[in-house]
């Protein structure tokens, strides 16, 4: 479900006006995010730790406003809930688009999760699908301690939903780190919920 943000009562009502029209309207960070109690957890319980992280992100998503707003058809949205679109890569070298619902229940979600990503890794392609709004677009380049990125961007398409990426977690005596990156439209996002998600989703992290 999603509902229209009413522009006359909305205190971003400027901020949307002046940035929906850029070219390019998204902005990026790139952090570092400690998941050693996640990981922890995840081998002690035998959890996949990429479903781990990624259901924390979207509960940590969920719960930041934000991250929840889109624009649709030219006017901002709010959804009550946010699912995720992450990429799943093959053996073949390849990847394709996956989805999966939020579940507050960490066992559903995985469930779930594990049967979308072998249903992903069997097929062939992008598995491209009609394009959903109430989603956030997931990558993982675990090969990659990145310090920077950006995003195939086509501009003559509008888009409003944000991009999180996660790179190669390492090692640093015991504890272990992971940079990401966010990027989102800035009519909608600002630095300061980027920071309350991140505030959220490293409470999640730790456990």
């Amino acid at each position: 479900m999603k509902r229209k943000i009413d522009l006359t009562s909305w205190p971003r009502k400027e901020h949307f006006l002046f940035f929906k029209d850029f070219e390019e309207p998204f902005f990026g960070l790139c952090v570092t995010v400690d998941c050693t109690g996640a990981y922890g957890a995840s081998q002690k319980d035998g959890h996949s730790f990429f479903l781990s992280y990624l259901h924390k992100a979207l509960a940590a998503a969920n719960a930041t406003e934000a991250f929840r707003c889109r624009i649709d058809q030219g006017e901002p949205v709010v959804f009550d809930q946010i699912n995720a679109s992450p990429t799943v890569g093959r053996d073949d070298g390849t990847f394709g688009f996956s989805y999966m619902d939020y579940h507050p229940d960490f066992a559903v979600f995985e469930g779930a999760g594990k049967k979308e990503m072998e249903r992903i890794k069997r097929g062939s392609g992008l598995e491209l699908s009609d394009e959903k709004l109430d989603v956030i677009h997931f990558s993982s380049v675990p090969w990659i301690r990145f310090s920077g990125l950006s995003h195939a961007r086509r501009f003559s398409i509008g888009d409003s939903i944000p991009k999180i990426t996660f790179g190669k977690m390492t090692d640093d005596n015991g504890r272990k780190t992971m940079p990401m990156s966010i990027h989102a439209h800035h009519g909608l996002v600002d630095a300061l919920h980027v920071g309350q998600f991140l505030e959220h989703f490293q409470d999640l992290l730790n456990g």
